[in-house]
């Protein structure tokens, strides 16, 4: 008797472009041996170049440094970095960084059992190279319709910052102070001292948002947080 044996069926790799719905797109990438930043964006596949030291590396964690300050100030919400967020059937992406309130104080994402983000976090950061960057136009489209608070966009190559909040259904930019202070307006107490941040004056960054810590309106949203 002459067996005659069966092809073996792979899960084809994602590739840069791929058009996939959400389940197709995780269960690809799950598949591959090594895996890198992919992310899902109005159902096309994007995959991340190799991450440069000046252009992403630093930006990114100078950001962070300051989210981690406000973070470890304000028990309540979660920092997460580079998380895999599921918006919608079409968009799956995995942004910088991402501050959100947790479910059980009134947040609107939640944490899913195969330990992923689900729904909109309050505050998303993604570091871009320019202007010319997806994050500015289909990423914040998406982020807009599917109810991100505010999103902040550090576009590291033209040394500018973008902070939009959500208003009626569409972004706004957030603007400065008369002392150049970015303040978040869900967030209260996360200030940030925007040309500090470009120009590298990493310890004002860090003295500004102790400012807004010491804020009466810090005060009144970390009481907020606390569950009886």
């Amino acid at each position: 008797m002459v067996t005659v044996s069966q092809p073996l069926i792979t899960t084809p790799p994602l590739e840069n472009g791929d058009h996939l719905s959400l389940s197709e797109f995780e269960q690809r990438y799950q598949a591959m041996a090594q895996h890198c930043k992919a992310e899902l964006i109005e159902g096309i596949v994007f995959m991340a170049s190799p991450v440069r030291a000046r252009n992403h590396g630093r930006p990114h964690a100078a950001v962070m440094g300051w989210l981690f300050s406000y973070w470890q100030a304000t028990p309540g919400i979660e920092l997460l970095d580079n998380p895999t967020v599921r918006l919608d059937p079409a968009n799956e992406p995995q942004p910088d960084a991402c501050l959100r309130i947790e479910t059980i104080v009134g947040g609107r994402s939640r944490i899913t059992e195969d330990d992923y983000v689900e729904g909109a976090p309050e505050l998303v950061v993604e570091i871009a190279a320019s202007s010319a960057s997806y994050d500015l136009h289909s990423k914040k489209q998406v982020y807009c319709r599917n109810g991100v608070q505010e999103y902040l966009v550090w576009r590291v190559l033209d040394q500018a910052l973008d902070w939009f909040v959500l208003s009626n259904g569409d972004y706004v930019p957030l603007l400065a102070d008369a002392d150049g202070i970015l303040r978040s307006q869900i967030f209260p107490g996360l200030w940030l001292a925007e040309t500090d941040l470009l120009s590298g004056n990493l310890a004002r960054v860090v003295s500004v948002l102790q400012l807004g810590l010491n804020s009466s309106e810090y005060q009144a949203f970390q009481q907020s947080l606390i569950v009886d």
